[in-house]
């Protein structure tokens, strides 16, 4: 039996790939004010800015390439059952090759209908105005906006609960209801975070914190990780 390796990735890790995060600019996404883009009121507001917005989110995932820490999170199904829980939109993920992956806030490769959050469908080019789901209402991005419930939490948290080993990668635990995720994380097992910046008031219990990038950090981790697997 592997060891349950339980792994909460943020922006910083896909930030590498060159996917850029409102969270680097002072509020700002790609030069776009986060309250008229990533709101359920923006979406409201005007639908066809919001759309087209995520189109190009569409496309800048698309272009990506994952990065040597999403390939070193892949590699290491082969001695831990790793479960990635992800507050990330893209597929990064999946493409260098992990195979148990929770979306906590959506996937840019889905779209949806406006009314029905069941009526969930593929899409790889661009979701236009006038495009409508089964039921007659207009598609939109798959997306968890500002003020809209995270569906996905509490099988997060069932995830959390289950972790022998619990990995941070490229987030800032700022982000509620995500960060506070950690709080579902057995007290005692070992916890690893890796960050450009770790927040000073992260408190967690027999934590190993390596405050380097996400590729260099995870290059840490992988070793720490397999020397103590192997005892």
């Amino acid at each position: 039996m592997k060891n349950k390796l339980v792994v909460l990735t943020g922006a910083g890790i896909s930030a590498e790939s060159g996917l850029k995060t409102f969270r680097d600019s002072d509020g700002l996404w790609e030069g776009f004010d986060i309250n008229e883009v990533a709101t359920a009121t923006a979406w409201k507001k005007n639908p066809a800015l919001v759309q087209e917005f995520y189109n190009m989110r569409r496309q800048n995932v698309k272009e990506a390439k994952p990065n040597e820490a999403h390939k070193i999170l892949a590699e290491l199904e082969q001695d831990f059952d790793v479960q990635i829980v992800t507050q990330n939109i893209d597929d990064l993920h999946e493409r260098a090759g992990s195979t148990k992956v929770l979306h906590l806030h959506g996937e840019i490769f889905k779209m949806r209908s406006e009314k029905n959050e069941d009526l969930i469908y593929p899409i790889h080019d661009d979701i236009q105005m006038g495009d409508k789901a089964e039921d007659g209402a207009q598609l939109r991005p798959q997306i968890v906006w500002f003020e809209e419930p995270v569906y996905m939490i509490e099988p997060a948290a069932n995830l959390m609960r289950t972790a022998e080993i619990f990995l941070i990668v490229g987030t800032s635990l700022v982000v509620y209801p995500a960060a506070g995720l950690v709080n579902y994380v057995p007290w005692k097992i070992e916890k690893f975070i890796v960050d450009k910046k770790i927040p000073y008031s992260t408190p967690l219990y027999n934590l190993t914190a390596i405050e380097k990038g996400a590729s260099e950090g995870m290059r840490e981790v992988r070793e720490l990780i397999k020397m103590k697997n192997e005892k």
